[in-house]
């Protein structure tokens, strides 16, 4: 026979696995809304050149759409870079250093661009796909990626592939 003592302290544990159960079907209710979130690429533009070390820096600008009805943060994206076809190499942007309040937001039914410096480097393979892009020559872009999205209580790895010019 079980002692009321007992009784409670296993109505307790039934207690908080229901709780944790709950918050675990609670938050991922929130992982169709992210997966709405669309990603583009306004536009990707040469900063500067160093033509001794052949180096140039490029703006990427990344436009995320968030037409859900929650206010969401991007703490990564990870994306390669093609140039003509070609690959010209992969970029990084991170703000999980960052606290959640200071990270960009993208708010309910709105849309929000994030810059990133890419570090172009010329070499043998991309020597043509380097000189049309510091030249201001027209190129089409690929961009192949994932960009964490995250929402107060959970976090969804999206992937995209989008074209420029």
């Amino acid at each position: 026979m079980l002692s009321k003592g007992r009784i409670v302290i296993l109505a307790c544990f039934a207690g908080l696995g229901a709780m944790f159960l709950f918050f675990i079907l609670y938050a991922n209710s929130f992982q169709g809304d992210l997966e709405k979130v669309t990603i583009h690429v306004d536009s990707i533009n040469v900063l500067d050149e160093n033509k001794v070390t052949k180096r140039a820096h490029l703006d990427v600008r990344f436009n995320l759409v968030n037409p859900t009805a929650l206010t969401l943060t991007v703490s990564t994206i990870n994306y390669e870079l093609f140039a003509n076809g070609n690959k010209i190499g992969e970029g990084h942007l991170s703000t999980e250093d960052i606290p959640e309040a200071g990270r960009p937001e993208l708010f309910a039914n709105d849309n929000a661009t994030i810059p990133d410096t890419f570090d172009l480097v010329s070499s043998d393979s991309i020597a043509n796909e380097y000189s049309a892009i510091v030249n201001n020559q027209p190129v089409k872009y690929e961009i192949k990626g994932q960009a964490t999205i995250e929402s107060f209580l959970t976090a969804i790895t999206k992937d995209f592939d989008v074209t420029l010019g």
